[in-house]
């Protein structure tokens, strides 16, 4: 590698998953770039990792809506002389409702941020891990990628099965130049995710067995990529899950995710 510390990006770093993943890193000895778009909570993890792991944090506030944004950050990276070493496409949220219950707006921030930035951060910084011999790639997918869709929420899974098809073809494509690509695939997460779509308090009526923390979610994930695992779903249950519905007939599983997407608008209606 280029650098004594390893140089990690993080996208969607303010909170949950992504700020996770800075702490865990930092504890490994890495620098950071942290983005995300609240600058102030970036400022504040950047003192906390300083401070705690002697961490050198630059931040880099932005918003990955924009379609201008993953070419910005990667010249500023580069401007900067700052070769990463370890990108985490982390950034991500969900859009509530039916398909047609939101504007075409919504839906095209969505994928920007969810498919579209992820895939062109990758572009970006894939060629410099490739010279260098050395680079990791987790793509923060879900379990919602392997099970059937359901019913609202209507891209959520759409753009997790994405991430999980490009992780695999990403890594094939790369792991022989050493550079490991892995799709994490976690579940229920204690994360901000829920208060932000509105559904906190039906979250709460899920049973605890089915949540993980974001801090297990990540080990689990820093341990994955640099096995070489290509995907990675995190927990036993989760791992259930995925593999009850593999072996289910399609029509079964359809089925089920209708019942359960039904149950779901009715407890979120009241």
């Amino acid at each position: 590698m280029s650098r004594s510390r390893p140089l990690s990006l993080v996208t969607g770093a303010s909170a949950g998953i992504g700020a996770a993943f800075a702490r865990e890193l930092a504890a490994r000895g890495h620098d950071l770039v942290l983005t995300a778009r609240r600058a102030d909570r970036l400022e504040e993890l950047a003192a906390e990792l300083q401070a705690r792991h002697g961490t050198h944090a630059t931040v880099l506030p932005l918003d990955l809506a924009d379609p201008d944004a993953p070419r910005q950050l990667a010249e500023t990276l580069a401007a900067r002389g700052l070769a990463v070493d370890w990108l985490i496409n982390n950034a991500g949220y969900g859009v509530p409702g039916t398909f047609e219950a939101n504007a075409w707006e919504t839906h095209a921030a969505f994928i920007q941020v969810l498919m579209t930035a992820p895939t062109e951060l990758a572009w970006r910084l894939l060629p410099g891990m490739r010279e260098r011999g050395y680079g990791r790639i987790v793509n923060v997918a879900s379990l919602a990628g392997h099970v059937p869709g359901t019913a609202g929420h209507t891209l959520y899974g759409a753009s997790k099965a994405y991430l999980i098809k490009f992780s695999q073809s990403l890594a094939l494509e790369n792991r022989h130049l050493g550079v490991n690509v892995c799709a994490l695939c976690p579940g229920f997460t204690w994360s901000e995710f829920h208060d932000v779509t509105g559904t906190r308090d039906l979250m709460n009526q899920m049973p605890r067995f089915m949540w993980q923390t974001a801090e297990d979610v990540v080990r689990e994930a820093c341990e994955a990529v640099e096995r070489g695992d290509i995907v990675r779903v995190t927990g036993r249950v989760n791992r259930f899950i995925k593999s009850l519905v593999k072996l289910m007939p399609d029509r079964l599983a359809l089925w089920l995710s209708a019942r359960e997407s039904r149950r779901y608008r009715h407890a979120a209606s009241h």
